[in-house]
């Protein structure tokens, strides 16, 4: 599964980026990993937030649901279904 990506910009003073520099490179990392490496140690111990949908979108998931499945058209031979369109 992917996982969406989000780009964030951020602005350090030169000596705070080049420790962490420092630090990226001694882990063989670049420095955006060795970043990512410490958000993700600082919120390991944190519960994912997990947000109940409202029920406008429960509906409309449903309702998405039901008319993909009424979408489908099952096709036996793709060139003469091609051919009548």
């Amino acid at each position: 599964m992917n996982t969406p990506q989000a780009q964030i910009k951020l602005n350090l003073p030169l000596p705070l980026k080049e420790f962490a520099e420092s630090k990226a490179k001694k882990f063989g990392m670049p420095l955006a990993g060795y970043l990512k490496h410490l958000i993700l140690k600082d919120v390991e111990e944190l519960e994912y937030p997990v947000f109940q949908a409202s029920e406008l979108t429960e509906r409309a998931y449903k309702e998405a649901i039901k008319e993909r499945k009424n979408a489908v058209k099952v096709v036996g031979n793709v060139d003469a279904f091609l051919d009548k369109i």
